[in-house]
Formats: structure tokens, C-alpha cells, sequence
């Protein structure tokens, strides 16, 4: 071959990668690619926490015990305006596809297929919302077909690891399966958002001859079957174990550590339950507290592991939670109904701060300061761009649009991506509880200001929420314009992104968008 052949086709193979590149970036380098741990708790509350995201101490920060997230928050930043929708498969699916629940119409929970989870209305008709979920491929009824960033992070070159609640998509359809959306390893995920036991004495949830008592039953734990593992350590465990074997695979890993912790049921975790009797809680209050002190422990045990296996200068540790703590029912967590989640009002399924405010810490040695605090607003979409962006993959292709916007210039505090934005919210339905903000709603958060707007009566909030974190304070009549101006933003919006609204009984009529009343 002569040399000028050899020049000739050497040209040719790097104009081929650089056409590949523009596809999705490679894993060259990989090596210098950061492992990403993604830590999703399950319905845990803004307060369920020793450390505190308010300016000041609550009661729930006395008397929960969490030392490792105050550990993580000591090594990375805490994020004290971090948001995700009310409900968890709406949060889930925006997490995984990028898109506003607004758009991917997957605006309650799910479970069976074409099966709505919605309570009824006297009053107005629900929409046929995305009740199957989303998923990678077209033609699935009630569906959101997008790209999911796990793919992205698979075809750069990353081991994906998924451990724990999925909660993408519906039994029987595609999206149920984390290995339909760019896992290379699922532990114990599938189409259920909860579960039915986290006692190994119970098998999680089967018969003793393997059968599920519920669709909730845990899948994929048999080994652990009739042992005292409470599931959460269960689930740590295997979590482990998958880790030593992505640390032999030589390749950047993902994790996605999605506890079915802190739903219900309140069973009682008995390492740590005495201690909370003590404290004088009521049996179903330490239950409770056990959840989440056992949800704290499989925290510090990966970190552990990443300290003891030299990864952890390497490795971004995320944590977040996929909605507020459960508030609508009462007897299992102190204080009054609806005020569990104190200072913020309500809980999960509500517009209300204590619906959808969570606890979010962010660990990047190297590029997080240690011990710093972020009072700046985002939302759940926003990590789709952000971890990519932490993993290096750039010009990705995707099949629907992104609404989230990357934090990476938080972490760095090179930049504010909030000032000037609006976050949005849709639930055109009826989650299973009633509740303050619990119900057919629209919402937004532009600045220090939220407007709650209610379908069914077209009754509007307004809140200042620096000043009355736990909207109590309608200002809507005091500030007319500024309800005009949200009214009209929010309608906008919905009518951009496509999103679905009730009609009423009564005439038919679709209810009117926040901008028409």
C-alpha cells in the first residue's frame, strides 16, 4: 500500500468517527469519566431528614437520625429549591425521558395496562392521560415514546446498573422492564411503584411456594426469602455485589439506586426500632423513623464502598426524592394531618410546596465545593441534561424534545440557569387521597412567586414562597397583575407542550386554561 493510499484512508476513517461523534460522543477516554450514582428515595419528605433544608432546625430534624446524608451534604452541596412532580411515575418518567409531565402526559400513577389509576369527579371527566407510561419504540396506546439518557450513557460506553423500584411503565407493556430502558442490570425493578413487604420473613410478598400475593411483591430477591432482611438491605447488598463486578469491567459506571424506601407499608426495621421507642414515639412513628434510618445506612454503605474500592474521588454521588412524604393519612407520622411535611404544607399528590419540594444533595470532588448549600430552583427534567453532561456525552439525538436544562452551572456556581425561568406543573387528576393542592391542578413557580390554579372551580393561588414557605398566604386578590402574568405563562405553556386538561360533566366543555377565566 502506498503511502499515499495509507494517508488517503486514514482521512476517511477519521471523517467516519467525527460523523459518529456528532451522533454521540465515544467512550475514548473513559477511563477519565466520571462514575455516576444516582440515590432516588421513594415518597420521602422534605423534613424526613436529620439534616435540615429550612433556615432553621425542625422537630423532624431532631428526632430522625440520618448521619449520612448529613455526610454527603458535608462533602458536596445541598440543594434547598430542588422539585419533582407530586406523584411518582410523573417524576420517574420526566427523570428518564427529559421531558415536563406536561408533555409525556404520564401525570399519575401507573400500574396495569390501560388501566387508569384516577379516583373519580362529580364534577369533571379526567383525561385519557399516558396511564401505560413511556417508552423507547412508537405504537404503544397511552404512551410517551422518547430516547431514555440511560441508552445515551449505555451506548457512550457506561455500565448501567438498575436497583430497585423502576416504576417507567405498566405491567405487559414495554417500558416496565428497566432493561427496555438502557439497563444492562436490573435488580428488583419493575412495572409496581411500591411494595408489598419489606420483610424477608414474608418473602417480600410471595407464598412459600413463590407465588406474589400482591402485584406490589418485590421481584428477584428469592435468595434472601425467609431471612430477617429488611428489603432495603437486601436490595443494598445486591447493589454491592453488582458494583464489584462493574469495577472488574473496567468501564464508567451509572447506578441508579432507587429505593422502594420510604413507602408504605410502615413495617418496623428492627436494627434500629428500640431506639426510637425510646425516643417516645408511638409504634407505627418509629416504624416510620426505621425507614428511614435504614434508607440512611444503605447510603453510607455505598459510599463506604466507594471510599474502600478508591472510587469515590471519581465517582458523582446524587441523591433526590421522587415526591413529598405521604401527609394524607394519619396515625403513622407525628403531627396533625396534612402538616407532616412541616413548614411546608401537605404532601405527596399535592401542588403544594410539601408535594413536590425535595431533598436533594450532589457530591463532585473536584468540582463541588464541600459543605456548600444552593438556594437556586430546578426541577426533576433537569437531570436528564445534567448527567449526561457529567458523563461527557454531547451531540445526542433524541426522538422528543428536552424541557430540562442542565445544573451543571450550579454545581460549578459558574452560572444561574433559574434566573428568569418558569417551572411548570400539570395534573389534570385525582390522585387516590384527598388533601390540600390534592386535585385537578395546573401550577407554576416564576421567581418568588407560585400560582396554583384548580380545574374543577378555576379558583387561583398565589404565593410568595420566600416569605410563606407554607402557603397560607393567598395573595391572588392583592396582586391581580402578577396573577395575570403567571395565568397567562402557565396557559401558554400547556397549550406548547400539548397538555391535557378535564372537561365538566355537565356540558362537556373542557375546563378553561388558567389564562381563559
Amino acid at each position: 500500500m502506498s503511502k499515499q493510499t495509507y494517508f488517503s484512508l486514514a482521512l476517511a476513517s477519521l471523517a467516519a468517527a467525527n460523523g459518529m461523534a456528532q451522533e454521540q460522543t465515544p467512550a475514548e477516554h473513559s477511563d477519565k469519566r466520571p462514575n455516576i450514582i444516582l440515590f432516588m428515595v421513594d415518597d420521602m419528605g422534605w423534613q424526613d431528614t436529620s439534616l435540615p433544608f429550612w433556615t432553621q432546625k425542625t422537630h423532624y430534624n431532631e428526632v430522625y437520625e440520618t448521619p449520612n446524608m448529613e455526610r454527603l451534604a458535608a462533602q458536596g452541596m445541598m440543594f434547598t429549591q430542588a422539585y419533582a412532580c407530586s406523584i411518582s411515575s410523573p417524576t420517574r418518567c420526566s427523570l428518564i425521558t427529559g421531558t415536563n409531565a406536561a408533555r409525556h402526559r404520564v401525570t399519575n400513577w401507573t400500574l396495569q395496562k390501560n388501566h387508569s389509576t384516577d379516583r373519580t369527579s362529580d364534577i369533571v371527566q379526567l383525561p385519557d392521560w399516558n396511564y401505560n407510561g413511556v417508552c423507547q419504540v412508537a405504537g404503544i396506546n397511552n404512551t410517551y415514546q422518547a430516547t431514555s439518557f440511560v441508552e445515551l450513557l449505555k451506548n457512550s460506553g457506561y455500565h448501567t446498573i438498575h436497583c430497585g423500584k423502576a416504576h417507567f411503565g405498566a405491567i405487559d407493556t414495554p417500558g416496565e422492564s428497566p432493561y427496555h430502558m438502557g439497563f444492562e442490570v436490573n435488580i428488583a425493578g419493575h412495572a409496581a411503584g411500591g411494595l408489598a413487604s419489606y420483610l424477608g420473613e414474608e418473602n417480600y410478598g410471595h407464598t412459600k411456594d413463590g407465588k406474589p400475593t400482591s402485584l406490589m411483591s418485590i421481584p428477584g430477591l428469592e435468595k434472601y426469602w425467609g431471612t430477617e432482611t429488611f428489603a432495603t438491605e437486601a436490595l443494598t447488598l445486591e447493589a454491592i455485589k453488582a458494583l464489584d463486578k462493574a469495577k472488574k469491567l473496567g468501564q464508567p459506571f451509572y447506578l441508579y439506586m432507587s429505593h422502594y424506601a420510604i413507602h408504605v407499608p410502615i413495617n418496623k426495621d428492627m436494627r434500629f426500632y428500640q431506639k426510637y421507642i425510646d425516643k417516645g414515639m408511638t409504634p407505627k412513628e418509629a416504624g416510620y423513623a426505621t425507614l428511614i434510618e435504614g434508607m440512611d445506612k444503605s447510603l453510607g454503605d455505598l459510599m463506604n464502598w466507594l471510599d474502600k474500592n478508591g472510587e469515590a474521588d471519581n465517582t458523582i454521588f446524587i441523591f433526590m426524592s421522587d415526591n413529598g412524604g405521604l401527609a394524607a393519612e394519619s396515625g403513622w407520622r407525628d403531627g396533625e394531618l396534612h402538616t407532616q411535611n412541616y413548614p411546608l404544607n401537605s404532601g405527596k399528590g399535592s401542588a403544594y410546596e410539601g408535594g413536590v419540594r425535595e431533598p436533594m444533595i450532589v457530591r463532585w470532588p473536584g468540582v463541588v465545593k464541600p459543605g456548600s448549600k444552593c438556594d437556586k430552583y430546578l426541577i426533576i427534567e433537569d437531570f436528564y441534561p445534567s448527567i449526561l453532561e457529567m458523563a461527557q456525552v454531547k451531540d445526542y439525538k433524541t426522538v422528543q424534545p428536552i424541557d430540562g436544562i442542565s445544573f451543571l452551572p450550579l454545581l460549578k456556581e459558574t452560572g444561574d440557569p433559574s434566573k428568569g425561568r418558569s417551572l411548570y406543573w400539570n395534573c389534570p387528576n385525582i390522585w387516590g387521597n384527598k388533601g390540600p393542592g390534592i386535585g385537578p391542578t395546573c401550577s407554576i413557580r416564576k421567581g418568588d412567586w407560585k400560582l396554583v390554579y384548580y380545574y374543577e372551580t378555576g379558583k387561583k393561588e398565589l404565593f410568595n414562597i420566600p416569605e410563606d414557605i407554607g402557603e397560607k398566604n393567598n395573595q391572588a386578590s392583592t396582586y391581580p397583575k402578577i396573577v395575570k402574568e403567571l395565568s397567562k405563562d402557565l396557559g401558554k405553556q400547556m397549550r406548547k407542550v400539548g397538555g391535557q386538561r378535564p372537561t365538566f360533566r355537565a356540558n362537556g366543555k373542557p375546563c378553561p386554561w388558567p389564562d381563559e377565566i
